[in-house]
């Protein structure tokens, strides 16, 4: 390799040990569709058969929670994170996620560090049944400090034209079911660490909360296969308050009720450290619900069932009345 590079903080020898080390846990990800290998100049994936498909794609972080990484020594969580803040976007408009990609930026290549971070992005994919068909590994000195690193990832779906859901169909009397969080997932870290880390690092604490993003592809796929799901909403920044509405056609209100599932104590920990008001901790956090999914009412109980079925923790939490405000507390936070 190029001695002048390597002096200039760019060791190409580390990029190949990284590609070696990667191989094993790209190639755990791969589909029938995927065609060729890892290292190619890009990746390739033969759609198959349908009907009238639509590609649905997104593109996410996951923000300064990588900042518990960097101080835990842990990186095998931050890529499962990475993959679902993206598929989790992509299934509540019906699509199936088919394949991801990444981009890992640091200022100097830790291969070891880079396999870890790998391996949860694999170990993402896996568990929502997408390929991880290409990358980008960037090492740029100067860029970032001592052992720090960024990632973002890239997907994209696919679902047949007349079943992607777009939440036209929501109508009133039909009903919201909550879907369990891991935590906090990968949003509101800026807060949480100003206000649970004031007096110093609590490695035990940040541990905690490195338990990775919730991936409900496999839930919801089942779902929309055997029920009718007419909305879905992935609940990241801006909370329930922001996002349920975001499926929700002109004239129809979310009624939420405040008291309708237990909030995990990491977010009362999070309220009282930092005297956060009620109004701020849901429009930061998911509060313990990480998707919402709207379906019919003659339905609910079933596909609550179900749901529970599949690994889920269920709540009913609301249904779907006229209206021009888009979402409205039934309880404590009306």
């Amino acid at each position: 390799m190029s001695e002048a590079y390597k002096q200039a903080g760019v060791d190409i020898d580390a990029g190949n040990e990284t590609v070696e080390r990667i191989r094993a846990h790209v190639k755990r990800t791969y589909r029938p569709e995927v065609l060729g290998d890892i290292g190619g100049f890009g990746g390739s994936f033969a759609l198959g058969k349908y009907k009238n498909p639509v590609l649905v794609s997104a593109t996410d972080g996951v923000g300064t929670k990588l900042k518990l990484a960097f101080a835990t020594d842990l990186h095998d969580t931050i890529g499962i994170d990475c993959v679902a803040m993206c598929v989790n976007d992509l299934i509540v408009q019906g699509a199936e996620p088919l394949f991801f990609l990444d981009y890992l930026a640091t200022g100097k290549l830790q291969p070891a560090q880079a396999e870890a971070v790998v391996k949860g992005i694999a170990d993402g994919c896996v568990d929502a049944g997408c390929a991880l068909i290409g990358g980008e590994t960037a090492e740029m000195p100067g860029m970032y400090s001592k052992g720090e690193y960024d990632i973002a990832g890239f997907c994209v779906g696919v679902v047949e034209k007349d079943q992607l859901i777009d939440g036209s169909t929501i109508e009133e009397g039909d009903i919201l079911i909550g879907l369990g969080s891991n935590g906090l997932h990968s949003n509101g870290f800026s807060l949480a660490r100003h206000v649970l880390f004031a007096d110093g690092m609590d490695l035990e604490l940040a541990r905690e909360l490195l338990t990775p993003t919730r991936i409900y592809v496999k839930t919801l796929l089942t779902l929309m296969k055997e029920y009718t799901v007419k909305g879905a909403a992935h609940i990241t920044g801006g909370g329930l308050v922001e996002n349920v509405p975001r499926m929700l056609p002109k004239g129809l209100t979310a009624e939420v009720h405040a008291n309708a599932w237990n909030v995990p104590a990491i977010f009362d920990r999070i309220q009282h450290a930092g005297d956060v008001s009620e109004e701020d901790m849901f429009r930061t956090f998911n509060m313990g619900i990480g998707m919402v999914v709207c379906v019919p009412k003659e339905q609910a109980e079933e596909v609550m069932a179900r749901a529970s079925e599949l690994g889920e923790t269920v709540d009913l939490i609301g249904k779907i009345v006229n209206g021009s405000d888009k979402f409205r507390w039934v309880g404590e936070n009306s």
